[in-house]
């Protein structure tokens, strides 16, 4: 029998955006024959994460702040959320970028900036992208606050598409609403306006047990990264600063960073491993404000999980850098001692780092 597409809306009824229900996608053609080699399973892996373009007569103006942080997310200079918003976050990306490349430090996107930017390159800011009908799959779950009730789910997925399209074009639900139009429909096959994150393919990589191939396509983040040769977290900017081994800065991103209760441990440390979309084994009492019912539990991988789709371990004793399943609070609240990152942001690092890199943290 054919399945019907449930929508429900999401957000608040203002929005007027409508998103595919938990598990509500429409099946896979059941009459196709399966193809079982090698090609055909990678090019069924790719066609969920091929975002097709949809050509416009007239193109939107770009809003310029939107311009200057989509061409800092290419750069590996991260503003954080692409949301076109004037903040913290997107200064210290444009004063990082500036200063990685010689030029005056103003925080300001201003002409020798943006020529530094993009290259001379006429790149877009937003596109029209059709919704591949394999990324509109899900499963989806609604997933609660508590820890060990998270731990009943057979995996931390996203809720809904509306929130896995906003990751994979790094950005917020909220930000994706406001770009387009009222009655905007995200489902299967649906066309939305999204910041342009080019399209990843899934990275083959040997011992792939856990589909990080699969994770950083559908981040939008390239398998291949120029390579760490230090980092520093400093605290005071809220930034997590990548160094090749001539000492420059190759890549930067907003970061929140401990809390009065469990502060930033610095002083300088090393990168243990990096494990990626890891479980999480939850301990209550290493958390200070874990209910006195909480118990020992161990969380399955995603995107929602406490630590997000990575965990890079440092020789500090449970501390480690990792995303988070609510990258808008990045820079902007408190964590638990850890180094938290947008998961998108965490999976760029994820692939400069390896095991003894050296991680100075400084107030």
């Amino acid at each position: 029998m054919k399945n019907h597409l449930l929508l429900a809306a999401l957000l608040c009824s203002a929005c007027n955006v409508n998103v595919t229900d938990a598990n509500s996608s429409q099946p896979a053609n059941a009459a196709a024959q399966p193809d079982n080699s090698v090609a055909a399973q990678a090019a069924v892996k790719n066609a969920a994460y091929d975002f097709p373009v949809v050509q416009e007569q007239n193109p939107q103006q770009p809003n310029r702040i939107l311009m200057a942080q989509v061409a800092l997310d290419r750069w590996g200079f991260s503003p954080g959320v692409l949301d076109g918003k004037d903040g913290m976050s997107y200064k210290a990306a444009l004063r990082g970028f500036q200063d990685a490349h010689d030029l005056p430090v103003t925080g300001q996107f201003d002409q020798k900036t943006g020529a530094a930017l993009l290259e001379g390159e006429a790149r877009p800011t937003t596109y029209l992208v059709k919704i591949p009908d394999d990324f509109a799959r899900g499963p989806f779950f609604d997933v609660p606050r508590g820890l060990n009730e998270q731990a009943s789910l057979p995996a931390l997925t996203y809720r809904n598409l509306l929130e896995k399209l906003a990751e994979r074009f790094h950005t917020t639900p909220e930000a994706l609403v406001a770009l387009n139009p009222p009655n905007t429909k995200v489902a299967a096959g649906a066309t939305i306006r999204v910041p342009a994150i080019d399209n990843q393919p899934v990275a083959l990589i040997d011992g792939d047990e856990r589909g990080w191939g699969e994770t950083l396509a559908s981040l939008g983040v390239a398998k291949d990264q120029p390579q760490a040769d230090h980092i520093v977290v400093d605290k005071s900017e809220g930034l997590l600063k990548v160094y090749n081994a001539q000492n420059r800065v190759i890549a930067q991103f907003p970061v929140t960073t401990g809390s009065q209760h469990d502060p930033l441990p610095l002083g300088e440390w090393t990168i243990k491993g990096v494990s990626r979309n890891p479980d999480f084994h939850y301990n209550p009492n290493l958390f200070w404000d874990a209910s006195n019912t909480d118990q020992k539990a161990v969380l399955k991988p995603g995107p929602n999980g406490p630590v997000g789709v990575v965990w890079i371990d440092l020789s500090k004793d449970h501390y480690g850098i990792h995303g988070t399943p609510e990258p808008q609070t990045i820079g902007r609240t408190e964590s638990h001692g850890c180094i938290r990152l947008t998961n998108w942001d965490a999976a760029r690092l994820a692939q400069m780092v390896k095991s003894g890199v050296k991680a100075k943290f400084q107030a």
